[in-house]
């Protein structure tokens, strides 16, 4: 089993080339707004949905958005790294998907909003945005899209596991299947070539306790922003809060409930205006 799901990973098609030039070239800093427009162009389906998220009440912009040169234009630099991000990976969320949620577009809502969660509490904590701890987040159960058929005809063994044994769905996967959603999402990511820090975060996203530098922050904050959107039930499937809670990451941010309570608000109020991120497919 264990090797056909590294056989399945290998033959999972490469990552947008359009998102990586996006990156390259805002990186670079010297571009134009056209120069900009005309590398997402080249993607008909990445510029399909930049159209309509921009249009999402998400970004705020006031007028409608019908052209990619408008979309650089108005959304900024910040918001159009976002959005072809967001682009580029959601189209590996689709159809059925076995063991965890019926399809993968629910995957996919819990997988956004656990990135807007990260957003706003990093916005909470240090007052800016983090494209890394974004991208992590969003990318944070993308194993399960390979793990779901294998989890699927062994969830009768994995739950026995967690119910009899007392251990969390991630330690019951690697028992009965020999490897874990979270590895296979960090395998991924590698075979995608992403930084070091987004693969140590999908890695970790449940135990980022076991990490040797524990003063890493995507990490942590990935954890706690799935586990808020769990909690608040965005995104629960089949093995929903079977897994160890932390307790000692609200005192690690010194967080208050009161914090976590507020931060539930505005994402209930962002993910309505982020609809146009949600329903991308």
């Amino acid at each position: 089993m264990l090797d056909k799901i590294l056989r399945t990973i290998e033959r999972i098609p490469a990552f947008p080339a359009t998102v990586r030039k996006v990156e390259e070239l805002i990186s670079a800093g010297d571009y134009s707004a056209a120069q900009l427009a005309r590398v997402i162009e080249l993607d008909q389906a990445i510029a399909a949905q930049i159209l309509k998220m921009s249009n999402s009440a998400y970004f705020g912009v006031r007028q409608p958005i019908r052209s990619i040169m408008d979309a650089v234009t108005y959304l900024g630099q910040e918001n159009i790294i976002r959005a072809v991000r967001t682009a580029g990976i959601s189209r590996f969320y689709h159809g059925p998907l076995k063991g965890y949620v019926p399809t993968a577009v629910q995957l996919w809502e819990h997988s956004v909003a656990a990135a807007l969660m990260s957003q706003i509490l990093f916005q909470k904590l240090y007052r800016r945005r983090n494209h890394q701890l974004y991208t992590a987040a969003l990318l944070h159960d993308v194993g399960k899209l390979v793990m779901g058929e294998f989890v699927g005809e062994s969830f009768q063994k994995v739950m026995e596991r967690v119910i009899h044994h007392g251990c969390s769905f991630l330690e019951a996967e690697e028992q009965i299947i020999g490897i874990n959603h979270a590895e296979v999402g960090r395998r991924i990511a590698e075979h995608w070539k992403f930084p070091e820090d987004i693969k140590e975060a999908i890695a970790f996203h449940h135990r980022p306790d076991l990490l040797e530098k524990e003063n890493k922050t995507i990490p942590w904050l990935v954890y706690l922003s799935d586990q808020i959107c769990l909690m608040t039930g965005i995104g629960v499937g089949e093995d929903g809060l079977a897994y160890r809670g932390l307790g000692e990451v609200i005192e690690k941010f010194n967080l208050r409930m009161r914090d976590v309570e507020e931060s539930i608000v505005e994402l209930t109020d962002q993910l309505e205006a982020a609809r146009g991120l949600v329903n991308i497919e």
